[in-house]
């Protein structure tokens, strides 16, 4: 422990001494506490109610793990240094990590310096006890209850990090509490944008631990494995939530290698971010957070980064009608990627093929074929070199289920079907664990029955696709392809009889809660 430390740990012992000699309470004890060592130390709210209580952070740790426990969930990964990196103000708690702190402290979130209503809706003191603090009159804690369920007054916006991330956190708080049928709307939109609009000036004007880093890191990793398997919206607040502390840090001039980090991050967050919002539907604010992701990239010099970001990007013309521009966009990536083995140099090939397909036409057919073809083998060469790691990472690397998935949907859209059967039901055998891209996949098999001429197989595995979705994962990203398929079908045959049960499970409610793609 330093000096400075020290000090600030006596002076808190003699607060908190006195303070239960004259029968304060804990809470009233760390309001004394944060106004003498604030000034002098820097003593942030949240450390001052640890000090109250005259516990280490290691005490704190074990309680949360203990409330973890009786809540039959997971062990929680907070460990000391991500404690410290709140008490000191470098990062702020997740809705669920503040909910315990908020029950440990038995406080509200503004006592321990954070604005906003905690996820569970209600107050923190334990069950069974009276509530009232000592000096207080009866049923003031009643008072503290019925106020604390209140909705909270309607804040004006304000142009700043704070308020945007209040309404992301209001967003997941309430997606938490059920609502999973919050959409994209207006004022998310615009916390997203101003997020991501902040992080491109601090890009351009441009001191944080090794230790915050690393959990910083492990943090991104981490929402790279959830991105096909956690519902869009949710993890898109998640993921702007960290680029926002990451840019907060990158706000102050880093040592050069802590500075790289920083940069390589706010790359793979602001493309993850994009991502995701690709298969939200919102192609716009998608194309946006790429070019801040480039600006991020060309910060490191680093050329696998750089191409990965501009190959993610390539989808989002590829996937909304302008196939000529994303096959522009992914041969810049292999450009850039050269000889470096990383996962653009597998994926921008594949992009490629993609919309050659998507330009093929009757006068040029075979020489399409042909350099689509070109481009796949290029793909699996690039693949083979491909580090074990990143083809692991479906996010932020390029997966053999991948390569398999989108050598099917190639080859379907050529009109090879003998050969995109095959690779596709080795797809689809590699894809159990993933519903969505199962559906895409089983959508090209069915394409593939359509072009061979057999319409009712085309619909029946068509429409079983669409009833092992269900209407919870039915997203835009769904419906473009089920549709198409659906026209083609009608054209050729109007009053086909599987028509109307394929119909019935499109015109379901379309939902923003899918689970992210491939």
């Amino acid at each position: 422990m330093s000096g400075r430390q020290h000090r600030e740990t006596e002076m808190a012992r003699r607060i908190r001494a006195k303070g239960l000699a004259v029968g304060q309470t804990a809470a009233q004890i760390a309001e004394e506490i944060h106004e003498a060592c604030g000034p002098q130390f820097g003593t942030t709210k949240i450390k001052s109610h640890r000090l109250s209580h005259g516990i280490a952070l290691a005490d704190v740790i074990e309680q949360v793990r203990a409330l973890f426990d009786r809540d039959a969930k997971p062990a929680p990964g907070i460990g000391e240094t991500l404690l410290s990196a709140y008490e000191s103000g470098l990062k702020r708690p997740g809705p669920e990590y503040l909910h315990y702190l908020c029950t440990v402290y038995r406080v509200e979130p503004v006592s321990l310096g954070y604005d906003g209503p905690c996820i569970c809706g209600h107050g923190h003191r334990m069950t069974g006890s009276s509530g009232d603090e000592p000096g207080e009159p009866a049923g003031a804690a009643a008072d503290r209850a019925r106020q604390a369920v209140q909705p909270p007054p309607r804040e004006e916006p304000r142009p700043d990090d704070q308020e945007d991330e209040n309404i992301l956190r209001r967003t997941l708080l309430q997606m938490l509490n059920g609502n999973s049928a919050k959409k994209l709307d207006g004022p998310v939109l615009g916390a997203i944008e101003g997020i991501r609009r902040r992080m491109d000036e601090t890009l351009a004007s441009s001191t944080v631990s090794y230790a915050m880093l690393d959990q910083w890191e492990e943090a991104t990793v981490a929402f790279g494995r959830q991105y096909t398997t956690t519902a869009p919206l949710r993890l898109l607040c998640d993921v702007v939530l960290e680029l926002s502390a990451v840019r907060a840090a990158m706000s102050h001039r880093q040592p050069i290698d802590l500075q790289d980090r920083l940069c390589r991050m706010a790359a793979q967050l602001a493309g993850l971010s994009g991502m995701i919002l690709i298969n939200l539907g919102d192609h716009r604010l998608a194309r946006s957070f790429f070019r801040t992701g480039r600006v991020a990239a060309d910060e490191t010099g680093d050329r696998a980064l750089r191409a990965w970001v501009i190959a993610r990007e390539s989808l989002v013309p590829l996937y909304y009608g302008d196939a000529r521009e994303a096959l522009n966009l992914a041969k810049k990536s292999r450009d850039l990627a050269g000889q470096t083995p990383c996962a653009a140099q597998a994926m921008a090939p594949v992009v490629e093929a993609r919309a050659l397909a998507m330009l093929s036409s009757s006068e040029n057919k075979k020489e399409v074929v042909d350099q689509a073809k070109k481009a796949l083998a290029r793909a699996r060469t690039a693949f083979s070199h491909i580090r074990g790691d990143e083809r692991e990472d479906m996010a932020f690397g390029y997966t053999e289920r991948q390569l398999y998935f989108y050598q099917g949907d190639v080859l379907t859209k050529l009109g090879q079907t003998v050969e995109a059967e095959v690779v596709l039901d080795q797809a689809l055998d590699k894809y159990q664990d993933h519903i969505l891209d199962q559906t895409l996949i089983r959508l090209d098999l069915a394409q593939c029955r359509l072009i061979e001429g057999e319409l009712t197989e085309a619909l029946d595995v068509a429409t079983e696709a669409l009833r092992l979705l269900g209407p919870d994962y039915l997203t835009d990203f769904i419906i473009r392809p089920a549709v198409a398929l659906e026209q083609a079908i009608a054209k050729r045959e109007p009053d086909h009889p599987g028509l109307a049960a394929y119909r019935a499970l499109l015109r379901q409610p379309i939902t923003t809660e899918g689970i992210g793609g491939a």
